[in-house]
């Protein structure tokens, strides 16, 4: 794994630790109580609770992304500006 990936994916690891109610995707085929399928729910609201879900999922990744390249450009200026103190 590439450095900026394994910072990235310590970072969204680090993002998620913080997060005080993880969802995770609901199976269509999970018991009774557990779906809106499964308690007689409708397939949108089944899909709709996911797409919300996997939306939550893609902003903290791109929150690890752009706090990579922030991090990345303060070691850039850090280093051109002759080891000078970043922040």
């Amino acid at each position: 794994m590439s450095d900026r990936r394994q910072r990235i994916h310590t970072l969204v690891l680090a993002l998620l630790a913080h997060q005080s109610d993880l969802e995770l995707l609901e199976d269509d085929r999970a018991g009774a109580g557990c779906s809106p399928l499964g308690s007689g729910g409708d397939p949108g609201s089944w899909l709709e609770r996911n797409r919300r879900v996997v939306q939550r999922y893609q902003s903290l990744v791109r929150s690890a992304v752009t706090l990579d390249a922030l991090i990345e450009q303060e070691l850039g200026s850090y280093q051109l500006g002759g080891g000078s103190t970043p922040g």
